[in-house]
């Protein structure tokens, strides 16, 4: 009963979409929208790197871009000194608190797709609107609503799927979660042209919802990449100020950040590479903090790498730098604290865009945590991590080898057991230049995949047409 009358409210809420979007005031159309693009995320711009690539793609191209999303976190600084790329604040609208949580839910999603409609209706005319899923409820069924008014194309560009995301929370019998389910499957094939992030997603999408897709990988911005010594220790400056780690480190005569693999770029390098002996490694992780991902794992294997040194291991201290926002942050880190390490160190900071491939790029060793909620999606984290020619040890889900070679440009793991063991394994020798860890590391540089430019001119392009 209770899916009934959600599926009715949703209904209702679509149709008064479509109506409004039809009752609105008619503009001349035929040649209208002509080199303008809307770019949608219903979330945060400044975590949604992939969306902000699209756009920078598309000004690239001489196409005048509106962003349009939540503004919480700053957006890349090449976006925001684009020419062609205008923002556009969405708000962040909370539940209201009357009424059953069921009650509530479909409410926000009622006054969400009205105050969404409303400001792109306010934009100048797009000739396509390339649209984030997820989230997709409300926002692919208003993207089409003002598709129709405008008569322009509407492209998504899935990410994943929502209603796994909202199983998480809910279980995947909950009528909301079957609801979303429901509607994802109908209004994605409202689209005109589809995006997926893996193969995997493409061939799900094609046998479970009639929808074709063409698959564009995650690929790293051209920022991403090794770190120079240089840079790395002005980064650690800045970081001290703030968290005790980078404090200790850079109080040393010898910065510690020097990673192992950057000494093969400085003319004496046997040198330098015995001052940083017994420097601590530099381990990192991004996230988030959402249901997708248990830090726990992480945390256990700390404890037992914790344990190897105590019991006499001969393995270097770990800074562990976990970085990003999100819900359950403050859970993590209230366990975070009930630790009582000797040999690792863990802050939990958020960086401007600017530094975080800074610090991508001066890490010896990444950690991933990310599980798919529909098996079927890759983690952005780890391709950014490649493209700084960064290691990582990621947790296994179903289609990861699409992006993580184990044995060759990381490791894959199932629990923090194994965790430990590669992290032991990894960092046996410490720093030096030979082993497990440099050798992937040399595969990562050796390993010369398209840039985002090239597979987006490759991929996305074609499907804009000539300009107008």
């Amino acid at each position: 009963m209770a899916a009934v009358s959600v599926s009715l409210a949703l209904a209702l809420a679509a149709g008064a979409v479509v109506l409004a979007a039809m009752l609105w005031r008619r503009r001349a159309l035929a040649a209208g929208g002509a080199g303008r693009v809307c770019v949608v995320v219903l979330g945060d711009l400044g975590r949604s790197p992939r969306m902000q690539y699209h756009a920078l793609s598309l000004a690239r191209h001489g196409r005048d871009v509106a962003l349009l999303g939540y503004l919480q976190s700053r957006p890349h600084g090449d976006v925001l000194r684009s020419g062609r790329i205008r923002l556009v604040p969405v708000s962040d609208l909370q539940a209201l608190r009357v009424g059953p949580k069921l009650f509530q839910y479909v409410l926000k999603v009622i006054v969400q797709a009205i105050q969404l409609l409303y400001t792109m209706l306010k934009l100048e005319q797009p000739s396509y609107i390339l649209l984030q899923n997820p989230p997709g409820l409300p926002g692919i069924a208003v993207a089409w609503a003002a598709c129709l008014f405008w008569r322009s194309k509407l492209i998504i560009d899935w990410h994943n799927y929502g209603f796994t995301l909202m199983s998480l929370t809910h279980g995947r019998n909950h009528p909301l979660v079957q609801v979303a389910k429901w509607y994802e499957k109908l209004c994605g094939r409202l689209s005109d042209h589809n995006l997926c992030v893996t193969n995997a997603l493409k061939e799900d999408l094609w046998v479970n919802c009639n929808i074709r897709a063409v698959t564009l990988y995650d690929k790293p911005a051209a920022y991403f990449k090794e770190t120079p010594l240089e840079l790395q220790h002005h980064l650690f400056l800045k970081l001290a100020k703030d968290h005790e780690p980078f404090r200790a480190g850079i109080t040393e005569s010898v910065s510690w950040s020097g990673q192992s693999s950057a000494f093969t770029e400085v003319d004496e390098k046997s040198e330098e590479v015995t001052k940083a002996r017994g420097r601590p490694a530099l381990l990192i992780s991004s996230t988030s903090w959402t249901e997708d991902e248990d830090f726990s794992v992480l945390l256990k294997a700390l404890e037992g790498y914790e344990h190897a040194i105590s019991e006499g291991a001969k393995l270097p201290s770990l800074v562990c730098v976990i970085t990003g926002k999100g819900p359950l942050k403050d859970y993590y880190n209230g366990l975070i604290h009930q630790l009582h390490f000797k040999h690792i160190q863990i802050c939990t900071p958020w960086l401007e865009a600017e530094d975080y491939p800074l610090l991508l790029g001066s890490a010896d060793l990444g950690v991933c945590l990310h599980r798919s909620s529909s098996g079927l999606d890759l983690p952005m984290k780890v391709v950014d991590m490649f493209g700084c020619c960064l290691p990582v040890c990621a947790i296994h889900f179903e289609c990861l080898h699409e992006l993580v070679k184990h044995e060759e440009n990381g490791l894959v793991f199932k629990d923090s057991k194994e965790l430990t063991e590669q992290l032991k394994m990894l960092f046996l020798g410490f720093p030096s230049l030979e082993g497990k860890l440099q050798s992937f590391r040399e595969n990562l540089r050796a390993s010369k995949q398209p840039c985002w430019d090239e597979s987006w001119d490759q991929t996305v392009l074609p499907l804009l047409g000539h300009r107008e």
